[in-house]
């Protein structure tokens, strides 16, 4: 079987570099992002603005390959690759949550986004806060460590 994804178009971001960019969207406060979605899907763009969050989808274009342990950012031991949400991956899909400020034309601008420049948008959704009661709520080997997020930046390791 034979899977093919069509970007929908491109993420800007200050974050230029891999090297000591947030980790996670917690860590991203305020940083400011436009996304700009290709003519073709503009129309799809109608009654977003109503959101005040979207999660975007995203390629990590700038990883290759994968293994099934790493040692994430938050931690010193290596983890199951499924228990993370580091970028080298089999199929290289990005998630975050963003605070979507506007909606122009086909670009949307964004804030609190810890995402590489240029980097390719797979898809847009909104974020429905109802939609994701999660009941008994467990976070695994994260526990006591998540909140550090906000204050830890990548590095090379996932190059």
């Amino acid at each position: 079987m034979e899977i093919i994804y069509q970007p929908i178009g491109v993420i800007h971001t200050p974050n230029k570099s891999l090297d000591s960019m947030p980790i996670q969207s917690s860590g991203a406060e305020g940083i400011q992002g436009m996304i700009e979605i290709f003519d073709v899907f503009k129309e799809a763009l109608k009654d977003l603005d109503g959101f005040s969050h979207i999660y975007i989808l995203y390629h990590f274009h700038q990883t290759s390959g994968w293994q099934p342990l790493v040692k994430p950012f938050l931690d010193d031991q290596e983890r199951g690759l499924f228990a993370t949400r580091a970028p080298k991956r089999p199929n290289p899909i990005g998630l975050t949550v963003v605070r979507l400020v506007s909606v122009e034309n086909n670009t949307l601008q964004v804030l609190d986004i810890d995402v590489l420049d240029q980097t390719p948008l797979l898809d847009i959704k909104p974020y429905v806060p109802q939609f994701e009661n999660i009941e008994g709520l467990r976070i695994g080997w994260l526990e006591g460590k998540a909140e550090k997020a906000k204050n830890i930046f990548s590095d090379s390791r996932f190059k």
